[in-house]
């Protein structure tokens, strides 16, 4: 599938949305840093470039949104897997 977003697009995405909530929260970067053990340094450098390890992205996110909300990405809907499967749940 074609897409006009890349993923630098979506870094940059996820980092406003991280500084936002940060804001939101009445977080200055140094208090968020004490929060999470992420270094304000990397905290700036994220909010500014979009750049950031996985493991300090979730942890920045499991401090100013919902960690939850994010691993449900990660789940698989329900989609049927054959024809029957369809047509039985057309009759529900």
């Amino acid at each position: 599938m074609l897409s006009l977003l890349t993923p630098f697009d979506i870094q940059l995405e996820f980092s406003l949305f991280c500084k936002k909530m940060r804001k939101e929260k009445g977080y200055s970067t140094k208090a968020l840093s004490e929060k999470t053990g992420v270094p304000d340094s990397t905290i700036r450098k994220f909010e500014k470039t979009g750049e950031i390890s996985f493991r300090q992205f979730l942890m920045l996110y499991a401090e100013t949104a919902k960690l939850t909300e994010l691993q449900q990405l990660t789940q698989q809907p329900d989609t049927p897997k054959n024809l029957d499967e369809v047509l039985k749940n057309a009759r529900s």
